[in-house]
């Protein structure tokens, strides 16, 4: 397995990409769709002994454009059917209705959280200003939970870790005989930040939730490796889960407080009081953030649902905060 690393000035930045060569030479991940990350990514297909037009099949983690924006150029080059999650497939396939549905649910999450004109000006100018990023259409090959891709000289089996996105799917695979099993996992994981939810995919329903429950998978798993999206391997990713839960706990308890000493508040104040300024991406990955955690604590009957202001209001002060954020138990 080969990693490829592509520049990034657009999001979070030093992006993978990976390539199992073999009978079936097959990347995972594609980098966004930008003539430097284009540039990378030929450069370390071509140090491997391989070209775009080798490839036989490309496998997506998620729909986000750092991962998928080079798909649709790639499979026009190679003839490479593109596996992604079924959750994600009309995105990446650019189909009409799926981009115009997640449009809505942006707007409509915009306003509830109540951003003031300007950083609202900012955000949207900047994600419609980023559309190209996205690339070329592609024709997906939809695949789910369990399904397994011929892959290299092996295969990869889908598990579908959804939060920081609806269809974010791990891949995994037999490591070296005797290590053990490791995975793609996109931005599931990450060794340095936080994966964003909340923000980063407005689709998916009760965000915290459904990431904390693909934490607990993905750690209950136990890999002896994880390959993510960005930066460098994860050698124990079942520990690393559990620091992220821990992060989330702790980022509920912020929550809490802020609401205790502001009193009730949209989603907008209580990003400002987490993160303070923010700008370009970041304005949608803020209020994201905080708006995933006050609709778990409403879940949880901790915080009363907005008003008709936007404004949430604590009902109870002191929770017990390890019910209401699970950390899983590792194993090591």
């Amino acid at each position: 397995m080969e990693r490829i690393r592509l520049g990034n000035t657009v999001f979070e930045g030093l992006n993978n990409a990976y390539l199992l060569p073999g009978d079936r030479p097959t990347l995972v991940d594609a980098g966004v769709a930008t003539d430097s990350v284009r540039r990378d990514l030929r450069e370390g297909l071509d140090a491997a002994g391989y070209g775009v037009a080798d490839l036989d099949a490309i496998v997506l983690t998620h729909w986000h454009a750092d991962h998928a924006g080079l798909a649709g150029e790639l499979q026009a080059e190679s003839g490479a059917p593109v596996y992604v999650h079924a959750d994600d497939a009309g995105i990446v396939a650019g189909d009409p209705d799926a981009v115009a549905a997640e449009r809505s649910i942006r707007e409509r999450r915009f306003d509830e959280w109540r951003i003031p004109d300007e950083p609202l000006a900012e955000v949207t100018a900047f994600l419609d200003g980023h559309d190209d990023l996205r690339g070329d259409r592609v024709d997906v090959t939809p695949v789910e939970d369990g399904d397994r891709i011929a892959a290299g000289d092996g295969e990869l089996e889908v598990v579908h870790l959804p939060g920081h996105a609806a269809g974010l799917s791990a891949f995994a695979f037999d490591g070296e005989p005797g290590a053990g099993r490791e995975a793609f996992v996109g931005d599931a994981i990450l060794p340095k930040y936080t994966p964003n939810v909340g923000g980063a995919d407005l689709r998916v329903d009760r965000p915290l939730e459904t990431y904390l429950d693909s934490l607990a998978r993905l750690a209950a798993l136990d890999f002896e490796r994880a390959w993510p999206g960005h930066r460098d391997p994860i050698s124990d990713p079942a520990g690393r889960a559990r620091v992220i839960a821990e992060h989330h706990r702790e980022r509920t308890e912020r929550v809490v407080s802020v609401l205790d000493d502001h009193g009730p508040a949209d989603a907008w104040t209580v990003s400002a009081r987490l993160f303070g300024d923010l700008e370009a991406i970041h304005i949608l990955h803020g209020p994201g953030e905080a708006f995933a955690h006050l609709d778990h604590l409403v879940a949880e009957g901790v915080v009363a649902p907005p008003d008709d202001g936007g404004r949430y209001e604590l009902l109870d002060a002191d929770p017990d905060f390890d019910e209401l954020v699970a950390v899983p138990e590792t194993k090591r």
